[in-house]
Parts: C-alpha cells; structure tokens; sequence
C-alpha cells in the first residue's frame, strides 16, 4: 500500500476587515463620479456609502466612500483613485479622529394622540426635529452619527415608517487632530 502525504497549508495571517472612510477631493468634472464607482464595481468592492458635493473651492467636489475591506483592499482602492485624472487628494481617515454625520428624514404613521406624544418625547431625546405634519404623520429630520441615527429608527419602528430618506456618511478630520499631525500635512 502506497503512502500518500497530505501537504497542510501554511496558516494565513487572518484577514482583519474593518469599516473604511475615504475622503477624495476631485475636480468636479463630468463623468468622474462614473469612473470612481466604476472603479469599485470593477474590482467587485461594494461601497456601503457614497457621499458627494461641492466644495468651498470652485469646481472641486468631495466625495465621502465608506467601504469595508482588509488593509490590502483599502491601499488597492486608494492607489487605483489616485492614479485616475481628476483625483487631487485621497485619504483613508478612519484611524485619524474625524466627525461624522449622516442625515434622515422619517415619515412616521401618528395614529392617535399618544402615539403623537411618544414620538415627540423620541424626537427631543434624540435632538431631532419635525419638520413636516399630517393628519397621520410625522416627518423627522434627524442628524448624528450612525449609531444614533439607526437608535432612533428601532425605537420608531413600532409606530411604523410611512417612507424613509438616508445620507451617506460625512466625514472630516478633526482641525485638532491635523494640527496634532507631525508631518505637517493638512486634512480636509
């Protein structure tokens, strides 16, 4: 009877996948936001939230992705947006104190007066804000980070949401943080 040899693999460093904010400063030209997100799709990286906008500078928009991926992934992503055209600046700031944000607008079914008053008391809780009002429903403008926002949507889901508006996620780096930065570089 013949010998036969299993070869065993060599154990592989485990891949830590974490949540990435990425912000990218680019010339607000036509076709860029395609070429970017193309760029993902392209390589089969989902992008769990995409953010754009202008910026204070004239024809520069910022563009906030988050994705999640290992640190080989997020350096791939961020060497492929550097290399196209019209990418001035790329930063990967989850690691560096940053704000974020998203905003949500809630359209909330108020059947009776209690149920008016309970999502009142919510809405103070969680500084949101009414911005709208029906007959039978509220609409709630709400701002914080997700954790906050996604708070406020399990404790309304009872009541029952009509319709429902969601941001990506905004992010920026602390002024005190850059300024902490040794090499002197500036953040956006």
């Amino acid at each position: 009877m013949s010998e036969i040899k299993v070869l065993k693999e060599r154990p592989q460093p485990e891949k830590k996948i974490g949540r990435h904010i990425i912000t990218v400063k680019v010339q607000h030209n036509f076709g860029v936001l395609a070429r970017i997100t193309g760029l993902f799709a392209g390589r089969g990286y989902n992008i769990e939230s995409l953010t754009v906008g202008r910026t204070h500078e004239p024809n520069i928009a910022r563009i906030t992705i988050v994705v999640d991926g290992d640190e080989r992934v997020i350096e791939q992503i961020i060497k492929q947006l550097r290399k196209l055209i019209e990418t001035l600046r790329v930063r990967d700031i989850t690691e560096i104190p940053h704000i974020e944000r998203e905003l949500a607008l809630i359209k909330i079914h108020t059947e009776n007066d209690r149920t008016r008053d309970e999502i009142m008391r919510l809405v103070s809780i969680f500084r949101a804000k009414v911005v709208d009002v029906s007959t039978d429903t509220y609409t709630v403008e709400i701002t914080g980070d997700e954790d906050k926002i996604e708070a406020f949507i399990s404790l309304i889901k009872p009541f029952g949401i009509r319709e429902m508006a969601r941001t990506g996620t905004l992010a920026m780096v602390r002024e005190s943080a850059a300024s902490k930065m040794s090499l002197g570089e500036r953040f956006d």
